[in-house]
């Protein structure tokens, strides 16, 4: 969060970073979180990285989908933006599942017209020195490269939102 205040405050870019995640969040439990969070920040735009917990959990894709659909939705109804990052699975899932995890964020950017990250960890999730022990998580060291991942999408949403005020 600290690169992405850095770098928006060097763009110019009037916004101020809240970090409204909870390590461990399901889609479930940050849609249940989110109204609050929402009324309280009053964001602008609003970055959906969630949906990596369900995958290791083995939730139903319906349900993956059906929370990320109501994320979607009520920022929306909050005139915010929304940024869908594409979270990925470890390989041992199988090419069947993570194929079908990838294109659900694909399709819910494509259904509700929303930026999307494809693949947040690219770059990172391949570098071993990247990643924790867990080989799930990012370390301090891969953030540069997840900001750069990120930028290119988000900068679109932030210089529309700057023309229209």
């Amino acid at each position: 969060m600290a690169l992405l205040q850095q770098r928006l405050t060097q763009k110019g870019f009037n916004y101020r970073v809240v970090n409204a995640s909870v390590s461990g969040d399901t889609t479930r439990t940050g849609l249940n979180r989110l109204a609050d969070a929402l009324q309280q920040h009053q964001p602008a735009i609003v970055i959906v990285a969630l949906g990596g917990n369900d995958g290791l959990r083995g939730l139903p894709f319906s349900e993956i989908e059906a929370s990320l659909t109501g994320i979607i939705q009520l920022s929306q109804q909050h005139t915010t933006d929304v940024l869908l990052a594409g979270v990925r699975l470890p390989p041992n899932y199988g090419a069947f599942y993570n194929t079908r995890f990838a294109a659900l964020f694909q399709q819910l950017s494509d259904t509700y017209q929303v930026a999307l990250v494809p693949k947040l960890l690219n770059q990172v999730a391949d570098h071993p020195e990247l990643m924790q022990a867990d080989g799930i998580h990012p370390t301090a060291a891969a953030q540069p490269q997840i900001l750069e991942n990120v930028w290119p999408h988000l900068t679109p949403l932030l210089a529309a939102q700057q023309a229209s005020h």
